[in-house]
């Protein structure tokens, strides 16, 4: 976790970081090559939760149809791991699942401003694509739901990363997408969460040592 020790800290418009080399670069290259088709958007955007049905998921038979993806949702579920994250991010992870999707968005795709605040106890948007133009596609930042103030850089194994709170104002304004932007989505989440069958050990909750 060297990448997370080395991370570039932010207080405005709330505290965020910045990680670059999150994933040995081997692993980062896979993910980013996985053979999964980019779903349509039938002219409909603005939140994830539109597309339910064609999200993505590291969950049991993905992540046993493909290893890379199990490998990763092994170290991330391990009690080491876990708790060097929560140490680093004053994060609250004892006691949650370990949530990962693998996002493609393609041209239309935007994201309407929102914070994560309620199940998700942590966030970590990790970006994989090298597309034309990807390093303008990261994350937008808001100081309000209204106020833009800004967007993360888009490189292949950066990430940016917040404990979701009352302020955590992040979305995706609609901008040309040549290719398809792919990044992974890593959540903990309360045992609230509904949709089990999105989480990669359903049964069993990761712990803080």
């Amino acid at each position: 976790m060297a990448s997370v020790r080395a991370r570039r800290g932010f207080d405005r418009p709330y505290p965020y970081s910045l990680v670059d080399g999150l994933f040995p670069a081997a692993v980062a290259d896979e993910l980013a090559d996985l053979p999964f088709g980019a779903p349509s958007l039938d002219g409909v955007s603005g939140k994830r939760e539109l597309h339910n049905d064609k999200r993505r998921y590291f969950d049991t038979p993905t992540n046993a149809e493909h290893p890379v993806m199990g490998r990763v949702a092994e170290a991330l579920q391990a009690t080491d791991v876990v708790s060097e994250i929560a140490r680093a991010f004053d994060a609250p992870l004892d006691d949650t699942f370990l949530r990962l999707e693998y996002a493609q968005d393609i041209d239309g795709f935007w994201l309407e401003p929102h914070t994560d605040l309620g199940v998700k106890k942590f966030t970590c948007l990790i970006y994989l694509s090298q597309g034309p133009g990807h390093e303008t596609l990261g994350t937008d930042i808001y100081a309000s739901k209204e106020e833009h103030v800004g967007a993360s850089p888009f490189l292949r194994n950066s990430a940016m990363i917040f404990v979701p709170g009352a302020d955590t104002w992040h979305g995706f304004e609609k901008r040309p997408i040549a290719g398809v932007r792919r990044s992974v989505i890593l959540n903990y989440v309360t045992h609230d969460w509904r949709a089990r069958e999105q989480l990669s050990f359903p049964e069993t909750p990761v712990r803080v040592a």
